[in-house]
């Protein structure tokens, strides 16, 4: 990769990690849904009117909004407001490679290798170790929605493999406009008509700031970067450098919100980032021989786009 592209990737990289700072700090402004939702809004609008007509079928925007939009999400924004912190929601989001490959043998017949399922079993093991560490220090209910995140973030990854879409910024653009109804719906039936009004009524230009990051720079630009380095470069030289989503979040967590780093945690770091990176970086095996078949290049699994 050239440098200034090398330099994209870690800026896009360091976009997504310090993302959840801004989360922990938006969820003290609204609701973990109706954050969710605002995010998805300004990120749709008015960018859907400058993106073109959808390039792939409507059934696959709409498979991939309720999984990524929908559940992930909100899995996420809720965990978090749960109590589970921003550096090591991070990094145990990036499970879903797990996840992912596991689908991807189910659906995609992709057959992981001796490597990748020993990344797996590395990373299943961080997830322990993270798992133990929190229920130590705080409450396990935010660990596993986050946990359930990571999982809908999979279904949504393989989604997308298999729509397989030319433009990811068209693609995502169109995607955040399926969760807005949705979730402002669960917003108003689970967090309640009050909060939500409470919420919006006290909008400030912190509130305003979090929600054009959110949704401009960490989506709209962070999407839209990822895919043009997709185009220009083999999956394989872009996917390594989503593993340092969660160095750049644990660290900004750390130095922005004070979030301590314990050595359990620091270990559950290393299992899980290593892990991740044998299981998304190793071929499979049978879903490299189908996609040359299918007449399409096989694509890293870590290539999917973080938050």
């Amino acid at each position: 990769m050239r440098p200034v592209h090398t330099a994209l990737a870690v800026l896009v990289a360091a976009v997504w990690g310090f993302n959840f700072v801004v989360i922990e700090i938006g969820l003290g402004h609204f609701p973990p849904l109706l954050l969710s939702a605002l995010r998805f809004l300004v990120a749709a609008l008015p960018a859907v009117f400058f993106v073109g007509r959808p390039k792939v079928a409507w059934k696959w925007i709409l498979g991939v909004g309720a999984a990524l939009g929908i559940a992930k999400f909100g899995l996420l924004f809720t965990g978090m407001a749960a109590g589970m912190p921003a550096g090591l929601s991070s990094l145990v989001l990036q499970i879903q490679a797990v996840f992912t490959a596991v689908l991807a043998a189910v659906v995609l017949r992709e057959r992981p290798g001796r490597v990748r399922v020993l990344g797996m079993a590395v990373a299943l093991a961080g997830i322990g170790v993270a798992a133990v560490d929190r229920g130590v220090s705080g409450p396990v209910t935010g660990f596993v929605l986050v946990v359930a995140a990571a999982a809908c973030w999979g279904v949504s990854n393989v989604l997308t493999r298999k729509a397989a879409p030319p433009d990811a910024l068209n693609f995502m653009v169109w995607v955040c406009t399926v969760p807005v109804i949705p979730l402002f719906a669960l917003s108003l039936l689970l967090e309640g008509p009050d909060r939500d009004l409470a919420a919006l009524r006290a909008l400030d230009w912190s509130g305003a700031a979090v929600i054009g990051y959110v949704a401009w720079v960490s989506t709209v630009f962070g999407f839209g970067a990822w895919g043009y380095l997709l185009r220009r470069y083999p999956a394989s030289s872009v996917a390594p450098f989503s593993l340092l989503v969660p160095v750049f979040g644990m660290s900004s967590a750390a130095l922005v919100l004070g979030e301590g780093i314990s050595g359990p945690r620091w270990l559950a770091a290393v299992l899980l980032v290593g892990g991740v990176g044998l299981t998304s970086l190793a071929p499979a095996r049978a879903g490299r021989r189908a996609a040359v078949s299918a007449g399409r290049p096989p694509a890293a699994t870590a290539a999917s786009p973080a938050p």
